[in-house]
């Protein structure tokens, strides 16, 4: 039958393996299922989730951005130095946000910028970049930990409709964009055109060194992002708070079923890829 060729199978595995997770943790423990544990899911999804998308980009590319943990922490030190500047201004503690991510998203161009202009192996300029990020956050913070105070961002955690945390929603809001970049833009289309065969994107037209710019300043924007849901969560931000971050978004990438030679994947795999490692969580 078609529907259960090996091709068709290895599409649907990660999602399957999702299911019987559910399944078999529900029976174990129905409250599982519950609203409020899939809040708590939720909020531990977030940062992941983030990660995962931008390095997502980059796999499908063909390479890959190792700065994740280097640029969370550096935005994470951003926000929080920002948010303690704007907090003197009621309410306007949400303007540090999108100055963070627009950071972030120069730290990534400013990674494939290395990769293009000097052929530097994408996992070499960027794991180097990472390094530079994590010192400058050090330097930043000089090793202590900075409080994130703010009362309108720490909505992010607090505010709850319909028993979720607006974090989820916000979660969803950027999820659905970064669907949408892949499935409905040339940008997302020649990310695949790239990852599939470069020297034929290059032939078609595509402007290679472009794309993988833009590729890697999308992924520094969803680090920015994941930064601000880490810090949201936690409330304070250290050195550290990056750590762990380059394991667990190629993990839930694989595991989703993005290929690291690039061309397939995407973010519905991302999604899939990260909810199976924090159910196993």
């Amino acid at each position: 039958m078609d529907f259960l060729d090996k091709k068709t199978l290895m599409k649907w595995a990660p999602f399957l393996v999702l299911v019987a997770l559910v399944i078999i943790l529900t029976i174990i423990n129905p409250n599982f299922l519950s609203m409020r544990n899939f809040a708590r899911l939720s909020i531990a999804s977030a940062t992941s989730l983030m990660i995962t998308i931008g390095v997502t980009f980059t796999i499908i590319l063909g390479s890959i951005d190792l700065s994740m943990e280097g640029t969370v922490a550096f935005c994470a030190v951003l926000l929080a130095t920002l948010l303690g500047y704007f907090g003197a201004f009621v309410q306007w503690g949400w303007v540090s946000i999108p100055i963070v991510l627009v950071v972030g998203g120069l730290v990534g161009i400013f990674n494939g910028w290395l990769n293009v202009r000097f052929k530097i192996p994408s996992f070499m300029a960027s794991l180097g970049m990472g390094f530079v990020m994590t010192g400058l956050a050090m330097y930043l913070t000089e090793g202590m930990r900075k409080p994130a105070k703010d009362k309108a961002f720490r909505m992010l955690l607090t505010e709850r409709i319909g028993g979720m945390p607006l974090m989820f929603y916000v979660m969803v809001l950027a999820l659905l964009v970064a669907y949408f970049i892949q499935r409905r833009t040339a940008l997302g289309r020649n990310f695949y055109a790239i990852g599939g065969a470069e020297k034929l994107a290059h032939e078609s037209g595509v402007n290679v060194a472009k794309v993988r710019m833009l590729a890697f300043g999308l992924a520094g924007v969803f680090y920015a992002l994941g930064a601000v849901f880490a810090t949201a969560r936690i409330g304070s931000v250290a050195t550290n708070i990056g750590t762990g971050y380059m394991f667990i978004s190629i993990t839930s990438a694989v595991v989703g079923g993005t290929a690291l030679l690039g061309g397939t994947g995407g973010v519905i795999q991302a999604l899939l890829g990260v909810m199976i490692v924090q159910v196993i969580n």
